[in-house]
């Protein structure tokens, strides 16, 4: 079972989730909390394994709360369920740690899939928040730059070989390797000995270059088109 607190100022956005849930023989509604000071209380409490929570809420917004946990370390996992699909909160979401970020207009459907795939441990993004995200990175020269930290040159940053047919670099081939083997992007960057942030700009090129939105899409396809052994 798993257990999930809803974090949202307005009571029947809440009962609204509650709902949907409660159709669910896997999820568990724990607790319910109108902003982000109370939803640090509960979580703390309960420990649930994930908090679905709005962005724009008095006293602490979703953001800073998230922030917080990150901080804390607690190991409960955050959604944004938001309104707003602004590069802004889209990205300061993912900078302070949420693990998901989905808009109040997703279907049922996309919803129920967010929380089994961060519920699993990924990250989930609908797919309108994806095409801001490559809009914006695009925009800012990362996706096709390789970060100056690692010391590649243009000349050799994508492989060229038959077995490469989405074109990616050493780089994205190396993480590629490692994220399907289980490790995290803290853990890639540990290793690697470059910044999380780079990684998590790399790992969300890899993914959309493949055409994929978690780890397990990634290792099946990675696998059929002999990318890994």
């Amino acid at each position: 079972m798993v257990k999930i607190v809803l974090v949202d100022d307005h009571f029947m956005v809440r009962d609204g989730i509650r709902a949907i849930l409660e159709e669910e023989d896997l999820y568990e509604v724990v607790g319910e909390a109108a902003n982000g000071s109370e939803a640090l209380t509960l979580i703390n409490s309960l420990q649930p394994d994930i908090a679905i929570c709005d962005i724009r809420m008095p006293e602490m917004s979703g953001i800073d709360m998230v922030q917080q946990m990150v901080s804390k370390e607690l190991p409960t996992k955050t959604i944004m369920l938001s309104m707003h699909d602004s590069d802004e909160y889209i990205l300061q979401s993912i900078n302070a740690g949420a693990d998901g970020y989905l808009l109040k207009g997703a279907s049922k459907e996309e919803f129920l899939k967010a929380l089994t795939v961060v519920s699993s441990g990924e990250k989930y993004f609908s797919g309108d928040v994806s095409s801001i995200l490559v809009k914006k990175i695009k925009s800012e020269g990362i996706v096709d730059a390789i970060p100056a930290e690692e010391g590649e040159t243009s000349s050799n940053t994508t492989e060229k070989a038959d077995n490469n047919p989405f074109e990616l670099t050493k780089r994205e081939r190396q993480i590629l390797q490692l994220a399907v083997s289980g490790k995290t992007n803290k853990d890639i960057a540990e290793e690697l000995n470059i910044s999380k942030r780079t990684i998590e700009v790399h790992r969300f090129n890899l993914m959309k270059k493949m055409g994929v939105k978690n780890v397990l899409e990634l290792s099946n396809k990675a696998r059929s088109y002999g990318l890994i052994s």
